[in-house]
């Protein structure tokens, strides 16, 4: 079964059967349902809408905005855009929300609707409820013909998103142009290939584009992870460049290959970034927040700089109101999302760039030089396939209590702090599985952990059997 319905959104693989597959009539059935809470919720009745460039974006994205246009919503169609891009057009439009058409990092089959708020951040919990609501009742009521929606396309913005970068205080171009910085960039064939290298050029870098053309047909696995990346680090080690840039489909992740052709490390890209912000805002000791699965240096970096580091649920939603909550002048996710506030609060490839290459300009390091600068840990990523039967939340509990000696946060999941090690252990809402993610700062050391602690999971579950 690959039709996955969240508070979200809803994401599948494209044909198969209905409600199994992400079919037309599932794309169709759930932007009502989008479009209906929106009417119920807004007084506003326009909706901007964007897409990557998967092969079945231009499908899907008709679907939406036809059943969008018959519920009475006018739509703004951005076209070929990024997530960060939807998300900065939608109050600027001034619009009752936002839907982006991307699997995001899921192979070139799957696609999704990504649901946004009037703010242009993805919707809660409780509105997202609320809207899967109503796609089950399928309580929809279409506009008379004389109150359809109108559609407007408006390609504009992506220039407008980078106007918007440039203009940011901690944001240097003419130090970026002073450097004459060369890179690579990999944008898996999608919209990173419009987006990166436009804004790259704005900056005064030159540009060796590799997967830039926007075909949607991916030339390898689209999660921008070191194993999917032998060709930009390849290309890196002829050494006529300052950096490789690798971002996903949507472009709201983003890695770094360092100048000699190494990784710098997706966990590092927020580390980085956070580490320029926190030391140029110096009138202000900036706090920071991560989910509780990503590296523990982004809390070294923080304190270091006199800042105080908060910690969140996993998800860009949880992440964004822990940053709200606590001031935050920095944040993000571990798998390379960057969300920097000043300009919006979303996950953002493209500030990301325009950051670390200001702080690559104004420090004068080589990417490697400046990524040894950090506190060096290593996460081991596991998971243990249960049977159905087995109570997961149960044997959490169990784990929780062999350590109730160490620090522990139950926010999301189980995560058990050793000194400088953690364990952090989350079950799946779609599957029986148990996520097992743990750092240290030798890969040894990460996996001894993991492997201990996957190993009491086992004892557990066999004594519960007996």
């Amino acid at each position: 079964m690959t039709l996955i319905k969240s508070i979200s959104g809803i994401r599948g693989t494209i044909g198969g059967k209905t409600g199994e597959n992400l079919t037309p009539v599932d794309v169709v059935k759930f932007a009502a349902a989008y479009g209906t809470w929106i009417r119920k919720k807004s007084g506003s009745t326009k909706i901007v809408i964007g897409r990557d460039a998967r092969p079945s974006g231009d499908m899907v994205n008709t679907l939406v905005c036809s059943t969008l246009q018959g519920l009475g919503i006018d739509v703004i169609d951005l076209g070929l855009s990024t997530t960060p891009t939807v998300e900065m057009a939608v109050p600027i439009e001034k619009a009752a929300g936002g839907i982006i058409i991307t699997a995001s990092h899921n192979p070139v089959q799957w696609n999704a609707l990504k649901l946004l708020n009037e703010k242009g951040e993805f919707i809660s919990a409780k509105d997202g409820e609320e809207m899967l609501k109503i796609a089950e009742k399928e309580s929809f009521e279409f506009a008379q013909v004389a109150k359809l929606g109108t559609y407007q396309k408006n390609d504009t913005y992506i220039q407008k998103h980078i106007d918007e970068i440039l203009k940011l205080s901690l944001v240097d171009a003419e130090a970026i142009k002073a450097k004459g910085f060369s890179v690579v960039v990999d944008a898996v064939n999608s919209t990173g290939g419009i987006a990166v290298p436009a804004l790259l050029k704005r900056l005064g870098v030159k540009v060796k584009e590799l997967y830039c053309t926007p075909t949607g047909h991916f030339p390898h696995n689209p999660e921008p992870l070191p194993e999917h990346l032998t060709d930009i680090c390849r290309e890196l080690t002829k050494g006529k460049y300052d950096l490789g840039i690798v971002v996903d489909p949507d472009v709201d992740r983003l890695a770094f290959i360092s100048e000699d052709g190494t990784p710098f490390g997706e966990e590092y890209t927020l580390v980085a970034v956070a580490d320029y912000v926190l030391n140029a805002s110096a009138k202000k000791k900036g706090n920071t927040v991560s989910n509780l699965s990503s590296t523990r240096a982004l809390r070294d970096i923080t304190e270091k700089a006199g800042g105080k580091y908060f910690a969140a649920p996993v998800g860009e939603v949880n992440v964004v109101e822990a940053m709200k909550e606590n001031d935050a002048i920095i944040g993000g996710e571990g798998n390379g999302g960057v969300i920097y506030p000043e300009l919006h609060y979303g996950r953002d490839a493209l500030v990301g760039i325009a950051l670390f290459l200001t702080q690559l300009a104004k420090t004068g390091l080589q990417a490697s030089r400046l990524r040894a600068k950090y506190p060096n840990y290593i996460i081991s990523k596991n998971k243990i396939e249960l049977t159905p039967t087995i109570d997961v939340d149960s044997v959490l509990d169990q784990v929780k209590k062999k350590y109730k000696k160490q620090p522990i946060n139950t926010a999301d999941g189980v995560k058990i702090e050793f000194e400088t090690e953690w364990v952090h252990l989350r079950k799946s809402n779609t599957e029986p599985i148990i996520r097992i993610y743990a750092e240290a700062d030798l890969e040894v050391k990460a996996e001894a952990l993991a492997k201990k602690i996957i190993a009491d999971i086992k004892e557990i579950i066999t004594e519960k059997a007996v």
